[in-house]
């Protein structure tokens, strides 16, 4: 972040901040009220937004984008939002949150209440479209399921494949004012 604020680099750091640092409830780790307020410290903004609410995400994601995009420079986004299960298959997360604390946050789903909101509207999408489209998004996902499980695995050798890159040589000497 220091050096993203250094070079008034058009970058974006999103935080999807899920209330739990595996186990530990976020504030016994954090020196501040919230994880946005540490971008005081690198000179840029920090956006905190109800992560549950997907217009909030939008607004705050679409402010942060207009100011990199003006030169202004990068900009920290947290989102607070819920982590439904454990933090692992072997994570028992009723050994540190109640099943009210999980009731509460599953009544506030983020993609149920916005397709609630979207049908309320009454004139941009109906219920059975959206029905439609879960399903079709279903269908895809079990396509994709059997393609994954019919694929070979891939090659030692084949593990960093497309992990580092090569950056021109303009980036390496200075990142500012790169076009965004």
């Amino acid at each position: 972040m220091n050096l993203a604020s250094v070079w008034k680099l058009p970058v974006i750091f999103c935080c999807e901040n899920n209330g739990y640092a595996e186990s530990t409830p976020v504030e016994y780790g954090l020196s501040v009220a919230n994880v946005s307020d540490r971008a005081a410290a690198y000179d840029m903004p920090g956006f905190n937004v109800d992560g549950m609410d997907v217009l909030a995400v939008f607004e705050a994601a679409g402010e942060a984008v207009a100011r990199a995009r003006a030169g202004n420079g990068p900009a920290l986004l947290e989102a607070r939002t819920y982590r439904y299960y454990g933090h692992t298959v072997f994570d028992n997360p009723l050994t540190y949150r109640t099943k009210e604390e999980e009731d509460h946050w599953r009544a506030r789903d983020p993609l149920l209440t916005f397709r609630n909101h979207m049908v309320a509207q009454g004139n941009e999408i109906t219920a059975e479209e959206l029905d439609g489209m879960d399903e079709e998004a279903r269908l895809l996902m079990e396509e994709a399921v059997v393609f994954a499980d019919a694929s070979p695995l891939p090659e030692p050798h084949e593990l960093y494949e497309d992990v580092y890159g090569d950056y021109p040589v303009e980036m390496m000497r200075r990142g500012a004012n790169m076009p965004v």
